[in-house]
């Protein structure tokens, strides 16, 4: 059992440094009694009292020894004093203990003494010299019994700290690892081994000291139970249902339930298991069954149950459908991001079918979307009457185009829910759908149509003021930044059929980045607004013609293996997207070395949206055309030294996620015979006659092409009947596929770049003097700016420190507000403090961290006084 030098060097120290002479040694157990022999000490005699009388004893000690040193062995306790015949002797010597318990308390370093009868009792925990050490690793020489029972039980669950809330993630964490089906009536193995040891007595007693929870006949299934139904119901901002309102643990142990599950919430090695047992939890609970008769409102602080987020999201999606006339978007947005940086839509956490964290984000997002949608459509409910082309096109400009891109941010994110198996939000498409195609696209058509229709209208001139044409681009934005100076390069990104609302956010992602400005503007489209017509007005040229249906710039071809030769007379060079990113950086450079300007062809939306078989996932192809030109923007200015950039489109394109019903389109089913192209928006022929259906238009007037090509347009958002229906359309004139964005990149240097840095917004904590009285606790935190594309939207993570340790739960606090107005930017943060010992001297503090780094962000003194509240 025990290692005999530490029990020899221990009698030493007796024998020659307290210099005592004569040392009884009891040992009723007789563990020592075979290996007493191999103990020796110098200059000391062993003798056995069970082999020699107490008269000769008592002789050769006093009369033939009396200088001599012994070591009186006994395998016996202790005589009763009337029966002791060595008592005098005993009373002015000293007594020695080496049983197991005393040893091993003395090799754990443990100072009280009567902790003896307490390691003995638990003497099969340390048949094993491995969880001997690990305890040792472990205990304090203050450490009391309780304390020494859960560090032995830390030590027995493989726990990684010998902490009460620890030991019990890891015990239940085990359960979810025995196998693909949870039992919760066969406890884990490494409960086997708590009772194996006798600890599970012990257990009982932290469990209901911590929680309250007792039971005559406690099993860990009924704990668990207790301990998420609390939770939910401390969080729950009403009246638990009756059904499992016997599980609700008594209030003084409720505020260490919350905090204990908040950190197994939040435990990156355990949270898994939470997510999996609170499942198993909740079906036998039957708690989606009680949540239909409780209000959104209600639920809002609870993240117990993966249920109570669905019913959450169900909530509001029809709080959005029933308010959508009248609705406030920005409630909506702070119930949605709450709970999307809350335990079961954050993007933070694994995904698993118990949490399907992607999926409840993009349900969120949907809604967000839609609420922004319905609110802006009730600013403009009487529709978008404008005295003015211009100020019709400038009002999309600044803001209708927001319409677009609130739809495609709606299905793009609805399309991915419901693509992971979630449709929650299925139920309010087809009303969004309506809205946008059949009332914002209707009544969008109209209002612009009004300038195209008569005979000296828009385009009869293609012409408005303050407003550049499509087909200057090349003398406008690119010929005189070459030309100013020497030396200078342009790089030109075209991405077909990128439209204005989605070069708005590729703005914004820019300007979000360190050492990059851009701006956004736009011309007006050529008309038709198609491809090749588009890309021959984007390139250098005095004049362009048709052959058949060819584009000529300057007499030569311009299809895509044309553009080079044209862009070479000019010192430049055309190049696909993909031709170019593939080239490391020193390649890159050498690509386009002495050319002044190089034209880079990306096409990521028209490839998917102008095929039938693919149409249906344009929005996707948006998302990674932004992505894409993103990466290309930085790996121009980062790898090639580009200071001048521009992206731009050939045309926009129109979009709806339904296909068109037969209303949409055109009557006109005859076609000219001498016509050149015939598509779904348009049809091109030398010489075209007026039709009441269509739009008739020149391109010498709308693209300043040289000869009599004409062109039909189907009126508004109509189709030509004769090429059959399409989701994804473009070469009209709807400000969708004409209002052709510019994004100006700049490489900014030297000290302007400075000014270009991105940073979160600040934080601050509100107030002073702050006091903790009881388990629940709020703290007013404040935005200091408006968030902005260089100021970025700041998440969270508040708790309540002492040390390192959160004595609270921790809370995921985002922070993303528009408003200029500071009242507007406040947000209170509730905590619930852990039920323990509390100094009001010691320090604790709030603490502000930034949930992607952990990194502080800012934390103030908070006094913690309990015992203020015993006072009254």
């Amino acid at each position: 059992m025990s290692d005999f030098k530490q029990i020899t060097a221990a009698l030493y120290r007796v024998f020659h440094e307290e210099g005592q002479r004569i040392v009884f040694w009891n040992d009723p157990d007789r563990e020592f009694l075979d290996a007493l022999p191999s103990i020796a000490i110098d200059g000391v005699t062993p003798v056995r009292l069970d082999e020699v009388g107490a008269l000769e004893v008592k002789i050769r000690l006093e009369r033939k020894e009396p200088e001599g040193k012994f070591l009186l062995y006994s395998p016996a306790e202790e005589p009763d004093f009337e029966d002791d015949w060595l008592l005098d002797i005993r009373l002015y010597s000293r007594s020695f203990r080496a049983d197991r318990a005393s040893i091993l308390l003395q090799e754990l370093g443990l100072v009280n003494q009567h902790l003896r009868t307490h390691i003995a009792d638990r003497r099969k925990f340390f048949d094993a010299k491995d969880r001997f050490q690990k305890l040792k690793g472990l205990v304090t020489p203050d450490d009391t019994g309780a304390d020494i029972d859960r560090k032995m039980i830390a030590v027995v669950a493989k726990a990684d700290q010998p902490e009460l809330f620890n030991i019990l993630r890891t015990i239940f964490h085990a359960w979810s690892e025995a196998g693909a089906d949870v039992d919760l009536d066969e406890p884990p193995a490494a409960w086997a081994s708590i009772e194996k040891f006798d600890l599970d007595v012990a257990f009982w007693q932290m469990i209901r000291a911590a929680f309250g929870y007792f039971d005559e006949n406690p099993s860990l299934k009924k704990l668990l139970f207790a301990l998420f139904v609390t939770d939910y119901a401390y969080q729950l901002n009403g009246d638990i249902p009756q059904a499992v309102r016997g599980f609700v643990l008594p209030r003084v142990g409720a505020s260490n339930v919350v905090v204990c599950l908040a950190q197994w919430r939040d435990s990156n090695s355990k949270g898994a298991s939470y997510d999996r047992l609170s499942a198993v939890a909740a079906a036998i609970l039957k708690i989606e069954d009680h949540l239909p008769d409780i209000e959104i409102d209600q639920l809002a602080g609870v993240m117990t149950f993966l249920a109570v987020e669905k019913r959450i999201a169900s909530s509001l999606r029809e709080r959005v459908q029933t308010t959508a006339d009248a609705i406030n978007a920005d409630d909506i947005r702070a119930v949605a991001v709450r709970r999307q940086v809350g335990h079961w839509a954050s993007l933070d956490g694994p995904q698993s079918p118990e949490a399907p964290r992607k999926a409840l984000h993009d349900v969120y997002d949907a809604l967000v979307a839609a609420a922004d949608f319905y609110a802006l459509r009730n600013i403009h409910k009487a529709g978008f009457d404008c005295p003015s082309a211009m100020a019709m096109y400038r009002a999309y400009e600044a803001e209708l185009y927001r319409f677009d891109q609130l739809y495609r941010h709606f299905c793009e994110a609805a399309d991915s829910a419901e693509a992971q198996g979630w449709n929650i939000v299925k139920p309010l498409r087809a009303d969004i759908e309506a809205r946008y195609a059949n009332w914002y696209l209707t009544s969008l058509s109209l209002a612009w149509g009004k300038f195209l229709e008569p005979k000296d209208g828009l385009l009869a001139k293609w012409k408005i003021d303050e407003v550049p044409n499509q087909y200057r681009f090349y003398d406008r934005h690119v010929r005189t930044w070459v030309e100013e100076a020497e030396n200078r390069r342009a790089f030109v990104i075209i991405s077909d059929a990128f439209r204005y609302e989605a070069a708005q956010e590729l703005t914004s992602e820019l300007n979000g980045k360190y050492r990059f400005g851009a701006v956004l503007s736009s011309q007006l489209g050529v008309l038709p607004s198609y491809t090749a017509l588009g890309m021959a007005s984007l390139l250098p040229h005095k004049s362009l013609t048709y052959k058949g249906a060819d584009v000529l710039v300057d007499g030569s071809a311009s299809a895509a293996g044309d553009r080079d030769g044209i862009l070479q007379r000019v010192g430049g060079m055309a190049c696909r997207y993909d031709e170019l990113m593939a080239k490391k950086k020193e390649e890159g450079r050498e690509f386009v070395r002495d050319k002044k300007v190089v034209y880079i062809y990306h096409d990521a939306v028209d490839a998917i949206g102008d095929d039938s078989k693919t149409e249906g996932h344009t929005f996707e192809a948006v998302r990674k055309a932004i992505n894409e030109l993103t990466a290309l923007v930085g790996y121009i200015v980062n790898s090639l030294n580009g200071h001048h950039i521009l992206v731009t489109a050939d045309h926009g394109f129109l979009f709806t996620e339904t296909a068109r019903p037969e209303t949409d389109k055109s009557k006109l089913t005859v076609k000219p015979d001498d016509a050149v192209l015939t598509k779904k928006r348009y049809l091109l022929a030398p010489k075209l006659p007026d039709v009441d259906v269509a739009w008739h238009g020149k391109t010498s007037a709308t693209a300043k092409v040289d000869g009599e090509m004409e062109f039909w347009i189907p009126k508004g958002t109509n189709l030509f009947h004769f090429m059959g229906g399409a989701r994804f359309v473009h070469g009209g004139a709807m400000p969708q596929e004409i209002v052709v964005p510019v994004v100006t990149v700049k490489h900014v240097r030297g000290k302007s770049a400075q000014e270009t840095k991105t940073k979160p917004v600040t934080v601050q904590v509100l107030g002073t003097n702050h006091r903790i009285t009881s388990a629940y606790c709020r703290f007013q935190l404040i935005q200091m700016e408006a968030v902005s594309e260089r100021l970025k939207q700041a998440t969270l993570r508040v708790a309540v420190y002492e040390g390192n340790e959160a004595v609270t739960d921790v809370q995921t606090v985002k922070f993303d507000s528009l408003s200029g107005n500071l009242d507007e930017r406040k947000k209170w943060v509730n905590l619930v403090l852990k039920d323990r010992d509390y100094n009001k001297k010691t320090p604790y503090r709030l603490v502000l961290k930034d949930a992607e780094t952990g990194i502080e962000q800012q934390s103030v003194e908070v006094v913690i006084d309990r015992a203020f509240t015993d006072d009254f």
